[in-house]
């Protein structure tokens, strides 16, 4: 409690009245302390044995009353007026400074053990009155020892040093070379203090500027945390909660006060602190009602500072956990696909009809000639009959298509041989016999190796991948590769399947269109061959990359994750 009022005391005055008369105060309080005790200690010192020149008793017990009736009235005659005030400032250090002088004056003259007191009125003066206060008050120092010098010398002492002994300073150079010292400490005391008031007041003004500003900032910090609608929690190395916000405590279902302070695998066992770093977690989240809701959430390290004398850090594996409820998203986004999904298909089915109308077309005329010419020639019967055919499984193909899109079947995973696999996709496909008898598809595929999937999926994706690819080849030059083949995907093991061509390709262009349904560059093409394998590979899991080959064509990779523990 002293220490923060000295301190206040000390602070240096600058453009408030109220602290001015608030260290006017102070300072009439202070001289009567310091006098009384002053003098106080003298007189004991005396009483001890001690050599020390004080007045008569009567004298001495006079100077404090007037001392203590001039300081109480000063306090009660204080004014408010700003000019007043700083005018009865300076008047109260003149009076400081005549007090010390009285002293020295009963005290010895040139010989005072109180001749530092003169000192203390110039501080006051230079603090609390700025630099012009005190150098007026080292002024007033001067010449009041000044006078107390000049009446030693002229014998003009007080009656008590007279009767003890006294023997006053005789000597006008050894005066003068007091009265130069002590003036020019005065003097030197002045401006130090009242720079040091001047930086003083600076720097309290900036430390007052960045107290407003960390006030402010921490306000704003503390809103934005108290306001974000992401919940946030952070924990200490043993996983204890340290902090929790309003969102954190509506999304749980625990308030903030309440899940301060405990474990987390308490309260919240759901949120696993050893999850990977940065990495975005959906898990079902139990809440204190017992509701289960859906949520994401994810850990990042909280690096905190050091505590004030220590190198290592306060905390070395803190977390922060950013907590989102994602029920209503889900929710919705599970909308938005059935809306696109139903938007598709009824594309699609406008798509089927248009497509169905050229060969319903076709079958009807051709049946419509085979009914009505009996004498068909054996050629025609057969010319006749190959459309009726042809035509019939191309309807039969793009109902297939349009199931297989709209009514994806579940995916029922097993292991299986991908060679295997892929011999049956060639052979299932439209690839022409000659290409096979001319080595101009080839597998690159080791021996026994397995992948996890669903069989018949996978082998419909190859199919439509292979199709695809026989339609755009150049005649009697067309080449394709399989690739299979295992490979480390973004720190999982993962099958790649690889299809490529020799044709023209795919343009930068229209590579993100092609996956779209019924979006196709073929003249007879439904539009549902690349989109079909896309929902195949989303079904697993995995990834469809469409790009160019080697010696350009098309290359189309399929990335299916396979279990890591190979069971």
């Amino acid at each position: 409690m002293n220490d923060c009022l000295l301190l206040r005391l000390l602070t240096p005055v600058h453009d408030s009245i109220s602290q001015l008369r608030r260290h006017i105060l102070w300072l009439l309080l202070i001289r009567v302390t310091f006098f009384t005790l002053l003098i106080g200690v003298t007189v004991l010192l005396a009483s001890m044995g001690t050599p020390v020149l004080l007045p008569p008793p009567t004298i001495t017990v006079a100077f404090l009353a007037i001392l203590f009736i001039f300081s109480i009235g000063s306090a009660a005659l204080l004014p408010k007026t700003p000019l007043s005030i700083q005018r009865f400032g300076l008047l109260q250090l003149l009076c400081d400074g005549l007090f010390a002088a009285l002293l020295i004056y009963g005290t010895g003259c040139s010989q005072s053990i109180f001749t530092p007191v003169l000192i203390l009125p110039v501080i006051a003066g230079g603090l609390i009155m700025n630099r012009m206060g005190g150098l007026m008050a080292a002024a007033a120092a001067t010449l009041f020892y000044g006078g107390v010098l000049a009446l030693e010398q002229v014998r003009a002492l007080p009656r008590g040093l007279l009767e003890v002994g006294f023997i006053p300073l005789d000597d006008p150079l050894r005066a003068a070379n007091l009265f130069a010292v002590y003036g020019t400490t005065f003097f030197v005391t002045a401006v130090v203090a009242g720079t040091l008031a001047a930086r003083l007041r600076k720097t309290e003004e900036a430390l007052n500027r960045t107290s407003y500003e960390f006030d402010r900032l921490s306000q704003l910090y503390k809103q934005i945390f108290d306001d974000i609608s992401t919940g946030i929690i952070t924990v200490d190395d043993e996983g204890r909660v340290t902090s929790c916000n309003a969102a954190a405590g509506k999304i749980t279902g625990f308030p903030p006060a309440e899940l301060t302070g405990r474990l987390l695998a308490d309260t919240l066992p759901a949120l696993d602190l050893k999850a990977e770093i940065t990495v975005r977690q959906v898990i079902d989240l139990k809440r204190k009602d017992g509701r289960t809701i859906r949520a994401g959430y994810s850990l990042s390290s909280l690096n905190l500072p050091p505590n004030p004398g220590e190198d290592n850090p306060s905390c070395n594996d803190c977390k922060i956990i950013t907590l989102q409820d994602i029920s209503s998203i889900e929710k919705m986004e599970q909308r938005v696909r059935e809306a696109e999904k139903m938007a598709a298909i009824g594309e699609l089915s406008a798509s089927v009809a248009h497509d169905f109308r050229n060969p319903l077309a076709a079958i009807s005329g051709s049946a419509q000639l085979l009914a009505m010419e009996e004498g068909n020639s054996p050629e025609t019967i057969r010319s006749l009959s190959t459309i009726i055919l042809r035509e019939s499984q191309r309807m039969a193909r793009t109902i297939t298509d349009f199931l297989q899109f709209a009514r994806p079947a579940a995916v029922q995973a097993e292991w299986f041989d991908v060679k295997r696999l892929l011999r049956e996709a060639i052979e299932g496909s439209s690839v022409p016999s000659e290409m096979l008898e001319e080595d101009r598809i080839t597998i690159t595929c080791q021996d026994n190796l397995d992948a996890y999937g669903d069989r018949q999926l996978l082998h419909t994706a190859l199919i439509h991948l292979l199709d695809n690819a026989v339609v755009f080849l150049p005649e009697k030059q067309g080449r394709i590769e399989i690739l299979a083949r295992e490979e480390e995907h973004e720190g999982h093991m993962a099958l790649l399947l690889e299809v490529r061509d020799n044709g023209p390709g795919i343009s930068r262009e229209i590579r993100s269109r092609v996956i779209r349904p019924f979006f196709s560059t073929r003249e007879n093409g439904t539009g549902l061959g690349l989109a079909i394998v896309h929902q195949i590979m989303e079904q697993h899991g995995g990834s469809l990359e469409i790009g160019s080959g080697p010696e350009r064509g098309c290359r189309i990779r399929m990335l299916l994750p396979l279990p890591a523990s190979g069971s």
